[in-house]
């Protein structure tokens, strides 16, 4: 039976920038859902637990599954992986950090954008994502102003203790592939190459699922092709 894809979105961002992949997988007849997280605003301490409870019932819920997971979405896959036994088949991890047990995401972030977070949190909360671009950058990835509302519109200043927690240190055993939209992953993308992960490189931009969603839907089906288990 083929796995249905369960497309996570950053935890910073909002399930509509998986809309358009969903969409196009839909239409090619795979069975695809885009949940959403808990909004990070609601959670008090131990975000990877309360997250990964939220996403682990939810994919437990429903039959095999290849997870696809953006950006912050992938340092939260041991996590769900151990909610979801028997039901995580697979997982992409498209223009995504990679796991990093032991460590909190100010650790693996450029040391520049680090210290740039810091200093402009307020009350415990840092500004929301679309505040952490140069003018004008959002508005060249995103031309269509509809579109581009609609994701800030999903947006909200953000905990900085989301930043500051250590990821569990969790196994993960699950096949494993990647998906470069951005340079800005270019690293992550080698050292999946590296573990003999299949890797696909589009040069595209990082939110490319809202403005190339058929490109994006091919990468994703076709890798997860690659992650099916094989009969016999």
């Amino acid at each position: 039976m083929t796995a249905r894809l369960v497309l996570l979105h950053s935890p910073l961002l909002g399930p509509l920038s998986w809309r358009p992949v969903a969409a196009a997988l839909a239409a090619q007849g795979r069975a695809v859902e885009a949940p959403a997280w808990p909004r990070l605003s609601t959670l008090g301490e131990d975000c990877y637990a309360a997250l990964a409870n939220s996403m682990g019932a939810t994919l437990a819920a429903g039959g095999p599954a290849i997870v696809v997971a953006h950006s912050g979405a992938g340092a939260l896959i041991p996590s769900v992986a151990a909610l979801a036994k028997g039901v995580l088949q697979g997982v992409i991890y498209c223009d995504a950090i990679l796991p990093h047990p032991g460590l909190s995401w100010f650790d693996t972030a450029p040391p520049q954008l680090a210290s740039q977070l810091r200093a402009g949190a307020e009350a415990g909360r840092l500004p929301s994502w679309d505040r952490w671009w140069p003018p004008g950058a959002l508005e060249r990835l995103i031309p269509d102003f509809v579109q581009r509302t609609a994701l800030i519109d999903e947006l909200e200043p953000i905990p900085v203790g989301y930043f500051e927690e250590l990821a569990p240190e969790l196994p993960l055993s699950v096949p494993a592939a990647y998906l470069q939209l951005s340079g800005a992953y270019i690293e992550e993308a080698q050292i999946a190459g590296r573990k003999g992960w299949p890797v696909v490189r589009l040069p595209l931009h990082h939110l490319a699922m809202l403005t190339h969603a058929e490109a994006v839907a091919n990468a994703i089906q076709g890798l997860s092709m690659r992650l099916e288990p094989t009969d016999g």
